[in-house]
């Protein structure tokens, strides 16, 4: 693996939908994600990269998915499949507990939250890639769920708008080790500089 450098001048911590209904135990998805989850220490590792990034003095950016609210979708013309599932469970519920920030990762002073993505891709129809390039970054990390859906999304996004992207392998989550696999073995290598491993990512940010 090359080295690993990070400059905080120029790069950026991304997270991607730390809700409760995702990472949190009693959460509508967690269930479905938990064995995967709970195998990589996925949500641990997450913690741990947002320390350490906040240690590295890095802006820290979140992506965060729509909260449902009543009538979404009601009147649309064309729903995909990934928006009727959410539209159905009632996922990242407005004004619920499942639609909030785990406890650990409420964004501090000075951090910015993203408008919300309807689909999959934090920068499709958000002001994310404003955000990031207003505050000069070139380089992103990212972390969060889930893996093939809007991590991937994210990432191929943010290769077509020019950015530099670390994916950090387990500090995210999937609904099966399949899912994962093909998220991080076959498609992502296609768009994301590096693929790394916590343990690595926080030595080369403390470095």
């Amino acid at each position: 693996m090359k080295s690993l450098s990070y400059d905080p001048n120029n790069t950026g911590l991304v997270v991607v939908d730390p809700y409760n209904d995702f990472i949190s135990e009693g959460g509508k998805i967690w269930p479905r994600i938990k064995e995967v989850a709970e195998a990589n220490n996925c949500v641990p590792h997450m913690q741990e990269v947002l320390t350490a990034a906040r240690a590295a003095k890095l802006p820290i950016f979140f992506a965060m998915h729509h909260r449902y609210r009543e009538g979404d979708y009601e009147n649309w013309k064309f729903v995909a499949p990934i928006q009727r599932a959410a539209w159905h469970r009632r996922s990242f519920e407005s004004g619920t507990w499942g639609g909030e920030f785990r406890a650990e990762f409420v964004p501090a002073k000075g951090e910015i939250v993203a408008s919300e993505h309807w689909c999959s891709s934090g920068f499709a129809n958000t002001d994310l890639d404003l955000q990031l390039k207003r505050h000069g970054i070139e380089r992103i990390i990212v972390i969060g769920l889930v893996a093939h859906t809007c991590i991937e999304a994210t990432v191929r996004f943010a290769a077509e708008l020019g950015y530099d992207v670390t994916v950090v392998r387990d500090a995210v989550a999937d609904y099966s080790d399949e899912m994962m696999h093909a998220a991080l073995e076959i498609n992502m290598p296609n768009y994301a500089s590096a693929i790394v491993n916590t343990s690595d990512l926080v030595e080369a940010l403390a470095a």
